[in-house]
């Protein structure tokens, strides 16, 4: 159920408790792995028109590396943290007949060197030093509607945009005849790196765990993660672009080139504990409690577009559009049980559970955006080949969950991991 605070997971406690590490019984360790992210997300229109994503596998590799020099235990990992994506057709309701794909890819991974000291035979201290890249691809349509709530001062339901583009834009409308319009906005920057996306950022972030020992069944396990410090993803070679529609005329695309910068990307801060208890030698069972602290960094999604000196950028020339939606994530309060069972020296079998409420406010739900699962069941095993090697495998099956934006778009999202 991803519940690892309180006993031995390998160095996959660089990720979860870092105290964990000192359960290792042998002088040195490996681990190598491998995940797969399988998303299953669709996004139907007011209209009933369902689109679903075609982006449905994300692969994260890790690997990971401590060894033991007296009661310290020290090493180097590299962990894929988090991050998925979404992609819709350019023929769906999404391209607004414009032919538009609407895409997002998060990655965030750590290069981690953790250190966990053995205090005494009840306790255990660890911390890491995270160094923090993240990337971001981001294609995303709005109707011409969704564009003004941005920039009419008298609106701003979903979010605002400022800005000397803004202004220029409104110039331009000012002067067109009665009953012109826009068909659409299209913020556009991507690549078809399969590591990183477009926009890049690098910092760093750290964690700080204990293990105690309560009894010789009971272990009890707490940790703190800070909030990265990535600040800004940049990302040159981006296009801002928009449709008029002139009355009397039909309509008219420009494509602006510049650069994008997305302000104060972070990943947030969480703080868990479990236990680990231990009944007998073929029993396991585990539980932790985690808040993630989303609110703190997710309260808007904010872009700067600066366009380039061009001569096809037009009067827009050197001029920014900043923009923002709004996002106001609450935080998150995750439930994490799971126990195992050895059924031979050789062989242990693994179940677990996890919930936590979708933490993002239906209002501004973004098909682009679906982190709403909020309920997964996860199955395994672990196979000793010899004293030395082992292979593991697990499953995660996220539970199908829908919720209704406030433009009634309705999203839907499981996952098969």
């Amino acid at each position: 159920g991803g519940a690892s605070f309180a006993y031995d997971n390998g160095t996959a406690g660089v990720v979860n408790n870092p105290a964990t590490l000192s359960f290792l019984d042998t002088p040195a360790r490996l681990d190598l792995a491998i995940g797969v992210l399988g998303p299953n997300v669709s996004d139907t229109s007011p209209t009933g028109i369902k689109a679903d994503s075609t982006a449905t596998s994300f692969f994260m590799p890790a690997f990971g590396y401590t060894r033991r020099n007296g009661d310290l235990v020290y090493g180097v990992a590299v962990f894929g943290q988090g991050g998925m994506g979404t992609e819709y057709d350019a023929k769906s309701w999404l391209g607004l007949g414009n032919n538009l794909i609407n895409r997002t890819e998060v990655s965030i991974g750590r290069v981690i060197i953790p250190v966990a000291y053995k205090v005494n035979d009840r306790l255990n201290i660890g911390a890491t030093a995270d160094f923090v890249w993240a990337g971001m691809d981001l294609q995303m349509a709005m109707t011409g509607g969704q564009f003004f709530d941005l920039v009419d001062p008298t609106s701003q339901n979903s979010g605002r945009a400022s800005g000397t583009i803004v202004q220029t834009f409104g110039q331009i409308m000012s002067t067109l005849p009665a009953g012109s319009g826009v068909d659409y906005a299209y913020f556009n920057f991507t690549n078809d790196n399969a590591f990183t996306g477009a926009a890049r950022g690098y910092g760093y972030a750290g964690k700080i765990g204990l293990t105690y020992e309560a009894t010789d069944a009971l272990t009890l396990g707490l940790t703190y993660h800070t909030t990265t410090n990535l600040g800004d993803l940049e990302a040159s070679g981006s296009n801002l672009a928009f449709q008029l529609n002139i009355a009397g005329m039909g309509p008219m695309a420009q494509e602006l080139s510049g650069d994008i910068r997305v302000n104060d990307f972070e990943w947030p801060a969480m703080l868990g504990g479990g236990f680990a208890y231990r009944p007998n030698p073929q029993w396991l069972l585990v539980a932790d409690l985690r808040q993630v602290f989303w609110a703190d960094v997710m309260s808007q999604f904010s872009m700067t577009f600066t366009a380039d000196g061009s001569t096809t950028n037009g009067t827009f020339a050197n001029q920014t559009l900043d923009a923002v939606l709004f996002q106001n994530w609450d935080d998150q309060t995750i439930i994490q049980l799971g126990a195992a069972y050895s059924v031979s020296d050789v062989l242990t079998l693994r179940v677990g559970f996890n919930h936590g409420k979708n933490p993002v406010p239906d209002v501004y739900l973004n098909g682009l955006f679906p982190a709403i699962v909020e309920t997964h069941f996860t199955g395994g095993f672990g196979y000793n080949i010899n004293e030395s090697r082992s292979v593991d495998l697990s499953v995660t099956y996220g539970l199908e969950s829908k919720a209704t934006s406030g433009s009634n778009e309705k999203v839907s999202h499981g996952q098969i991991n």
